[in-house]
């Protein structure tokens, strides 16, 4: 076991205003998220945190994280969309992923159904690992600035909330950071907004909240 990892599961990954608190989406899949960190464990993958995550290495190689989300936990790998998925267990993040997939769990009766199941598609995906092979990508149609396209390669955890929004919001995002003019504005624009993606927050949801509430603030864009 990590400690890293088991900070993890009681303070939450810390990225967002939740983390530490009861409120923390971690603690709402407790007992699963244990579970299914016990079943990647049994697979020999190497346990540590990165992007204040749970994330299994196979020789220094990323295969996959355990998360937790608003109204499911998941397992997700790194090329899932390389693996067969016979047992259709596999989804996509949001419409426009091509490399990463989650296997979704809302019950602790979900994931010992599939155990079996689940325990071959982290082996295959190992399997994937050593053979070396490469996802496809598709060059993506919305102009994504470099910057917040760096952060998305660099951090699986911000890339799978922002690929979990809707299209609009997704584009709200892109042209909002894509408008200045110097990088490091759209570096800072992409920090300040990270809480809120993670959050599964619209860029214009959180203005119509702040303009609900009385307070005055610039609509963005």
């Amino acid at each position: 076991m990590n400690k890293s990892v088991d900070n993890y599961f009681i303070e939450g990954c810390g990225r967002c205003p939740l983390g530490g608190s009861p409120d923390c989406k971690v603690h709402a899949w407790t007992s699963e998220l244990a579970l299914l960190r016990e079943i990647v464990l049994s697979c020999s993958l190497t346990e540590g945190s990165k992007w204040g995550v749970p994330c299994y290495t196979f020789q220094d190689k990323n295969i996959l994280i355990v998360s937790a989300f608003k109204d499911y936990c998941s397992i997700s790998f790194f090329k899932g969309s390389l693996l067969k998925d016979d047992k259709k267990l596999l989804v996509k993040p949001g419409p426009n992923s091509q490399a990463g997939r989650l296997a979704k769990f809302t019950t602790i009766q979900d994931i010992i159904g599939i155990e079996k199941d689940l325990k071959a598609y982290i082996y295959e995906a190992i399997e994937v690992e050593k053979a070396g092979v490469k996802v496809p990508m598709k060059k993506n149609p919305e102009p994504i600035p470099e910057e917040f396209e760096e952060k998305l390669d660099s951090d699986p955890v911000l890339k799978d909330a922002f690929e979990a929004l809707t299209p609009g919001r997704q584009r709200g995002y892109i042209i909002y950071f894509s408008q200045p003019k110097q990088s490091k504005t759209r570096i800072a624009r992409i920090e300040k907004c990270e809480p809120m993606i993670l959050s599964g927050i619209g860029l214009h949801d959180k203005y119509k909240s702040m303009k609900k509430s009385g307070n005055t603030v610039k609509k963005p864009g």
